[in-house]
């Protein structure tokens, strides 16, 4: 028979690995998890960049007189110009899905995460793990941009392609680990994802120069794209791509308000994560 120490013993080495390896364990259960729905994941990392570059890129570009993005070259065609701010947008996007819902699934409508934390695994690697899977899926959609704006000729060289799914994983990240504390610290969702849909992501996505510079914007305008993830995001990846016009110290402020966002998010929903399921 086996004694209670022999059992003791085998419980505390079949924990070792989890408790080494549990974010990655959580990453795996999320990424198994998106399958349910990887037809959705697909359809949105592909056709949804081909609807946008065919329709915004091409078919808003035949009205435009005027040129709005130029190169080392001189103007550059719209499709150009505005490819790596719907790349990041599509990065971002993946977050306002899956730090809100999958969240609230996680603590209350499904306790998953309850699950998790009954066993060896610890809360920061609940929440490590999630960031990983969530950070998985946007270098698939924003790989997959890449590739469709190169495939359009919108992007000037494959370094280009390489590098705008790093910056549009710099952005959701940006944008989606602040957002991630905020859902770890609700009980119930009372209507507040709809509203960072509608009063946070779109404003965002309409005025932080997606479509056209933020300098044709009225100048009390100015302030969102300023704040916002997405311009930042859009102006490192319009440089990156196609060479537009900026200085070493504008490509640092853009780099530091992205990496400080994505820290300080990282610290605070960790915090907030960690410290409701140690409550």
């Amino acid at each position: 028979m086996t004694t209670l120490d022999e059992a003791t013993g085998a419980a505390m080495a079949g924990a070792v690995r989890p408790r080494r390896f549990g974010a990655l364990y959580v990453a795996e259960h999320q990424l198994r998890a998106m399958r349910s729905y990887g037809w959705t994941i697909v359809i949105g990392g592909l056709g949804q960049p081909l609807l946008y570059l065919l329709g915004l890129g091409l078919g808003l570009a035949t009205f435009l007189d005027v040129p709005v993005g130029f190169g080392p070259d001189g103007p550059v065609p719209y499709v150009t110009f505005v490819a790596p701010a719907l790349l990041a947008t599509a990065a971002i996007s993946v977050t306002t899905e899956e730090f809100t819902y999958t969240v609230m699934a996680g603590f209350k409508w499904r306790r998953i995460f309850w699950g998790m934390n009954a066993s060896p695994i610890a809360p920061a690697q609940v929440v490590g793990g999630l960031v990983l899977a969530v950070g998985a899926r946007m270098v698939f959609v924003s790989t997959a941009y890449a590739l469709l704006i190169w495939a359009f000729g919108a992007v000037g060289n494959a370094w280009a392609v390489a590098v705008l799914p790093l910056l549009g994983l710099l952005g959701g990240l940006a944008f989606g680990l602040p957002l991630l504390a905020y859902s770890a610290s609700l009980r119930d969702d009372a209507g507040q994802f709809a509203a960072v849909q509608r009063f946070v992501f779109t404003p965002m996505f309409l005025f932080s120069g997606t479509f056209y510079p933020l300098s044709t914007l009225p100048v009390w305008l100015h302030w969102i794209g300023w704040v916002s993830p997405l311009w930042h995001a859009s102006e490192l990846g319009r440089a990156v791509s196609y060479g537009a016009p900026m200085s070493g110290t504008t490509v640092a402020v853009h780099l530091a308000v992205l990496l400080g966002l994505t820290v300080g998010g990282w610290f605070v929903a960790r915090r907030v994560f960690v410290g409701r399921m140690h409550g």
